[in-house]
Parts: C-alpha cells; structure tokens; sequence
C-alpha cells in the first residue's frame, strides 16, 4: 500500500483492536477506538474554523490526550507544534515568535499558563480547551476532503530544537519522511501488536515518534512512563516489570541511571526484550553491565538527526565490547545513505574520518521560515553535478571500522584548536569514559583561556583520572582542569547540556 498519511495506520488499527488501551499514564488511557473518534472530532473543529496547513500549537500536559491532539491536528491537514509547560517562558517566546501561531490548544491544568502567555505575548492568537475538540460533530465531508486533497509531502509537525544562534530551529517533518521511519525502525524494532513500549521522552521532542506512530501501525501499547521514576532507579524497573513493558527507546543517561547505581542487585527487569539507545555514546562498562544482566535481550544504537526524522542508522550490538571500543551506529535505515565527505566534499578514504551527511526520503522540510539555516545545513550533494540532490550535513564526524561498521566520533564543532594542534573533545570523552571510575563525561573549551575542562561522574578521584589520562592521552590533549559533579547536565531531549558545563565553569572562575 502506498501511504500518503501517517493516520492510515490508526484507521486500519482501529478496525483490528477498536477495545484495546493504546496509550495510557497515571493521568488516564486511551483505546484505538477513542483515538480514532477523537481525532476526527478534533479534526472537525478545526477544518469548521478555517484552519488548514497551519501550525497549531499543542501545549498541554503530558498524557494520552495529548497524542490524541496531534492526531486531531493531523486529521484537519494542519501540523502540530508541542510544547510543554516546563519550558521557560522565554523559550516559548522565541519559539512563537517563529510560529506566529494561530491558535493553541490547552488542557485543564495548562490553561492558566496559556491564558497568561496571551496576555504578555505580542502575538495574537487563540486558545481551545481539548475537551471543546472533541466534543464536536464529525464533519465527514470536510474530512474526506482534507483526506482527498493530501499528499506524502505535506507537512505533519514541527519539533523544535537548540540554535548554536540562540534561537530555536523549528524542525518541519513530512509524511513521506515520518512513514518512512516507522516502517524502518518497526521492522528493526521487531514491532508487533504484542509490544509494550515504556516511553520516556517528553513529547516534545522527536523521539517520542518511535513509540507513538508503531503503537499506531500495529495496535502496539505504550506506558507513558511517569517523569519522578526516573529519580528512583529500583521503583523504575519495579514500574517496568509491573506493566511487562517488553520495548525502551531511550536516551543513554536513563539507562546508565540504573546500571550505575547498584540497581540489578536490588530489582532486574524481567520483561524487557528489546531495548533501544541513543542521544549519547554509551560507556561501554555501563552497556556490559546490562548485557549481562539481559543476556536474551536485543540491544540497539540507533542514530540520527532531528532533520533526518530523528533516526537514520542503527546497530545491533548482539556482543560484550571490551573497554577500548565503542558501539558502531551501524547501517543506515533502508531508503536512506550515508556519505563520509572529508573537508574538501569528496568521499573520505577508507578508515578516514569526515562529515556524517544524509541522503533519502528520510530528510526533513528544513527549518520553518528560517530559509538561510535551511540552505545552510540541506545543501546540494557534492558529488552530483548532474541534477539537484540535496543532502543534509550533521555536523558530526564518523569512519568506518576494519568491519565496515560506521563508527560515530564526535561533533564536528567540538573540534577545537589548542597549542597548535587539531584536537576532538569526543575522543578526550571516550577515553576518560574507558575509566573504571568513570560513568560519564563532558569536555569543553574554554577559548578565550585556550583551556579544556572535564567534567565527569563517578567514584574516580580527580587526581587518580588525570594521571591515568596522562597514560593514554598526549600532554597537548590533557584537560587543563578535571571536576567531579554529582550529576551531568542534561537538555530537555536527554543530551548533555554543553552550555549549562560552560556557564558553571564561568562561575566557578568568577
């Protein structure tokens, strides 16, 4: 079948398992049933209101009616914008300062804070409580019109990301590019309608896509997993267990969470089968603990760009590694290539390090009303001059292994110049990672100093990591300070949060 909208995995789902729970969280569940006729009626009010491929922002608590939104966005033919309430007001200013949005959609306990960002907002719009949506008739004619006007590249959301600028990049994905990546990461996934995912990102962020659109495709379950258990390790797996929550997708921190903190000895996840990562290289004395722990479970490094749909490679890490690896990201989804450009835009040699760049269908619109960013960083591919072909360049380093396997090195950007050499701060991590006392790190620069900073966590003591740093590392590549922390600083996506390290820093020296 050849899809042109993501809600014709809900429509077909729907008529499978009209009774079963879809999504549920402490704050209530939905059935494929209630998602089906709640979109429609969502859709409805908004086509009734004129609205049609226009971004509508959805700011509301994280729960199942949340979702049940997006998919009433969808169905009208417009794109929905999530944002959360725990953002700062500033952000969300930046943010509909882009957007110039027209309408936002809250819920009982976001309406005060929308009412109050009307009010101090320059931007004039509306709001509408999600109970008023979907509470309206079906206007099947309108609906069917929307459906009959729709193509795969019409867009479906915006996700909004970090700007080096400051200014937050409003992400446009499409359909083609969205039913591309479920019906890549499903097939990796293993999805069937026996899945139980456990989500643990915000819903603002990309990453949730892979537990929303394959519960979709294949009448899948997903626990929206309470965001305090992630403070209490063993009540977290005691949750996993509790719901046989088989299938994770999460960020590398709240999995080394549980692993660095003694929990296996306390409380296994008895149910997990199938356990993906990302947003960070895992520490490899980290991944071995939950190895051997979950011997029959399948382990996946997945890897990608917000702009590319947020995954595009992905590696089954099916053995141990031994402390001087790293987990390979892999083979690129199908439809999808990856191109290794050196800095003069030809293909890197083989063992060479260069630019991880993107090709296929899995490419995003760009950012929303940012054309100058957009050509930026989606540019025409280098090694075609026949015809227009754009790639998207990521601004991450990689190589290929003596296996073949693309290796993930560091950001392009965290490559820095210091006492006359080229140094990359992602390989100062990976070898201060390959401590037994260490859990995790970052290393930054501070370049007006022309000093690097590391900072890491874990029982390691400050002086006993430097000198086995100077083993392995030359003098040139030496931190110039080394500071334990209770914790690392993570963005709201799961990421380390580079600029917070700087800022304390900064104040460390004031």
């Amino acid at each position: 079948m050849n899809r042109i909208n993501v809600l014709s995995y809900l429509d077909e789902t729907y008529q499978k398992y009209p009774g079963k729970i879809a999504f549920s969280s402490e704050n209530g569940s939905v059935t494929f049933s209630q998602l089906y006729h709640r979109s429609r009626a969502a859709g409805s009010y908004l086509a009734g209101c004129g609205y049609y491929k226009k971004p509508i922002v959805v700011f509301m608590q994280k729960s199942p009616d949340m979702i049940n939104a997006f998919l009433g966005v969808v169905r009208s033919g417009c794109y929905y914008v999530p944002i959360d309430e725990e953002m700062p007001p500033h952000r969300i200013d930046l943010i509909f300062e882009t957007l110039k949005p027209e309408l936002v959609i809250c819920d009982d306990t976001t309406e005060h804070a929308a009412a109050e960002l009307q009010k101090s907002s320059e931007i004039s719009f509306q709001i509408v409580k999600y109970n008023m949506l979907i509470n309206c008739e079906v206007n099947e004619g309108a609906l069917a019109e929307i459906e009959n006007r729709a193509i795969d590249t019409d867009p479906i959301y915006i996700v909004f990301t970090s700007g080096s600028t400051g200014i937050p990049k409003g992400v446009l994905a499409c359909h083609r590019s969205v039913i591309d990546y479920i019906e890549n990461l499903s097939e990796i996934l293993q999805v069937s309608e026996n899945t139980v995912f456990g989500n643990q990102a915000p819903l603002y962020v990309d990453a949730c896509l892979k537990e929303i659109y394959p519960t979709l495709k294949y009448g899948a379950s997903t626990h929206l997993i309470p965001k305090q258990l992630f403070m209490f390790p063993v009540k977290l797996v005691e949750y996993l267990n509790a719901h046989k929550i088989n299938t994770i997708c999460w960020v590398v921190p709240a999995l080394t969470l549980i692993s660095s903190l003694g929990t296996f000895k306390t409380v296994v996840p008895e149910t997990l089968r199938t356990i993906a990562f990302g947003s960070e290289v895992f520490p490899i004395k980290q991944f071995n603990l939950w190895k051997r722990q979950l011997p029959q479970t399948r382990f996946i490094n997945l890897y990608g760009p917000t702009e590319a749909t947020g995954m595009s490679c992905y590696y089954e890490a099916e053995r141990e590694f031994s402390p001087d690896e790293t987990i390979p990201i892999g083979r690129p989804f199908r439809n999808t290539e990856i191109l290794l450009l050196d800095e003069e835009n030809k293909l890197a040699a083989p063992g060479q390090a260069g630019e991880i760049c993107i090709r296929g269908t899995s490419l995003t619109l760009g950012y929303y009303k940012d054309f100058t960013r957009t050509d930026t960083a989606f540019v025409q591919n280098p090694l075609n001059n026949a015809y227009h072909e754009l790639i998207y360049r990521t601004g991450d380093l990689g190589r290929y292994n003596e296996r073949g396997e693309l290796m993930f090195l560091s950001r392009k950007d965290y490559q820095i110049k210091h006492m006359g050499h080229r140094i990359e701060l992602g390989e100062i991590e990976m070898l201060a990672n390959k401590n037994g006392g260490v859990e995790c790190s970052c290393c930054i620069f501070d370049k007006e100093r022309s000093k690097m900073i590391l900072y890491y966590v874990g029982a390691a003591e400050e002086v006993a990591l430097l000198s086995d740093l100077k083993t392995r590392l030359p003098r040139y590549m030496l931190p110039g300070v080394i500071r334990r922390l209770d914790s690392i600083p993570l963005t709201t996506n799961g990421k380390i949060n580079r600029l917070a390290l700087m800022e304390l820093y900064q104040q460390e020296g004031k």
